[in-house]
Formats: structure tokens, sequence, C-alpha cells
């Protein structure tokens, strides 16, 4: 990996939530960040954050698209100077009911978590298993390793996510790449306070021992954690649940 300095981290949806919150975090802890997300329009919030900071590439990119994740991919390389950090945060939700899920619905939820989480992750590995090895965090969710209401469509492709996560850091780590996923648990993102109505939110508070939503800021830090080699360099295949005490929990008091 490259020295403290000239670290450069990829993050996919990277324009708001945890992805920017994690895009602030690293420019502040010294590495050079590579902002993508869906489009231009969505990429707007970080250019107006971002834009102007030095060591900072934005560019849009679907995810799905192998061949575009391949091109983004190196031309960071190329105008960062290297890359030792992937960040999959890019992802789509949904709460719907299983018998009421359209397989469309399916079939794009999949596509964007998991078939995308994939693309990058694999593109980005190509290049670093020649330059010295690098760390991947992917965005998994509680969500993955419990079973929710509406979840069948978003459970789903986070539960793939988080195996998707282990067979890479097996198949990797002879190549001195390291692969984690964080779980988090709700977090005050602007995907879930479009999707969480008051209800959800009591809903969510009667089963989080910490009484609760996190903040993007809280799930940014430990993923700068694994992130950072000079402090997880023995953390592979992880994944981390950042959820306010959600899938260690039994029976919550009502206090």
């Amino acid at each position: 990996m490259a020295e403290a300095a000239n670290r450069v981290a990829l993050i996919t949806g990277g324009a708001s939530g945890i992805g920017l919150a994690t895009a602030k975090l690293l420019l502040k802890s010294g590495w050079r960040v590579a902002v993508v997300d869906r489009d231009e329009s969505t990429l707007e919030p970080a250019r107006q954050e971002l834009g102007t900071a030095k060591g900072v590439f934005l560019s849009p990119l679907d995810v799905t698209d192998d061949d575009a994740a391949g091109r983004v991919v190196a031309q960071v390389v190329e105008a960062l100077g290297g890359l030792d950090g992937v960040v999959n945060s890019a992802g789509i939700a949904a709460d719907v009911h299983t018998l009421d899920t359209p397989v469309d619905l399916f079939r794009k939820i999949l596509d964007v978590n998991v078939v995308g989480t994939f693309i990058v992750a694999r593109a980005a590995a190509r290049i670093m298993k020649d330059t010295g090895g690098g760390a991947i965090v992917n965005l998994a969710s509680v969500s993955g390793v419990r079973g929710s209401k509406g979840r069948s469509a978003y459970g789903s492709s986070k539960g793939a996510v988080c195996v998707l996560t282990q067979v890479m850091a097996n198949d990797l780590a002879r190549f001195g790449i390291r692969v984690n996923a964080i779980a988090p648990g709700p977090v005050d993102t602007p995907m879930v306070q479009a999707l969480h109505a008051p209800k959800d939110r009591a809903l969510w508070a009667r089963h989080l021992p910490m009484r609760r939503y996190g903040k993007p800021d809280e799930i940014a830090s430990v993923i700068e954690f694994l992130l950072d080699g000079t402090k997880s360099s023995y953390v592979t295949g992880e994944i981390v649940a950042v959820d306010g005490g959600f899938r260690g929990a039994g029976i919550i008091a009502d206090d």
C-alpha cells in the first residue's frame, strides 16, 4: 500500500449519506478521495462540498455497468496516483411486503446492491493485486443478517453482500487485499429519511438498545478503521455490525 499521505480511496454512492461522510473523514485524515455516484445530478451535493478540495476526483458511474466501472477505476488511478481502498456504498432499498414485491424490483435491487458491489470490487482488486494490495469495504446491513419485515429484496441483497465479502476476502488475501463489510442499523441518511415514516422510527426504536438512529459519521469512522492497514491489518472477511445493539439484542426493557 501507499504511504499514509498518498493513500487513495474510491467511494461509490459517495455523493450523500454514509458515502459522503466517509469521503469527508478520509480527506480530513489525509487520503485522496474519488467520489462516484449514479449521474452528474446526484454528484452535485458532493461537488459543492468537496469539489475544490485538493486530492478529490468526481465522476458519474452506474455501478452495474462493467465496462464503465473499469474505465472509472483506471481514471482514478491516473488522476490520483493509485488505489488503496474502495468503499462500496452505492445501494437502493425498499420496504415492501413479500407478497407485494414485484419481480422487477427484486431484480433491480439485487443488480445494484450485489452485482454493482461485485463489479466495482473486482475492477479495483485487479489493480490492487499488482500494486501491493489494499482494502475493500462493502456496505451490507443488519437487514442482511436478520429477517426484518418488508425486506425480501433488500435483505436478500445485503445477505448476498455479506457472503460475497467473505468469498472475496478468501480469494484475495494472497494478493494482500483485505475485504470486510459494515452492517449498519438504521442510519439517518437521505435514503432512510425518505423511506422511514414516523411509525417506522418508532418500530426501530423498540428494537434498538441505544434507542436512536445512527449518524453517517458513526459509520464512516468504522469504515476508515477497516480501510487503514496500519490499524486493521489482520482483519478480513468480517461483517461488522454498527447498529446500536440491534443484532445482539433479545428482549428489551420498556423503560
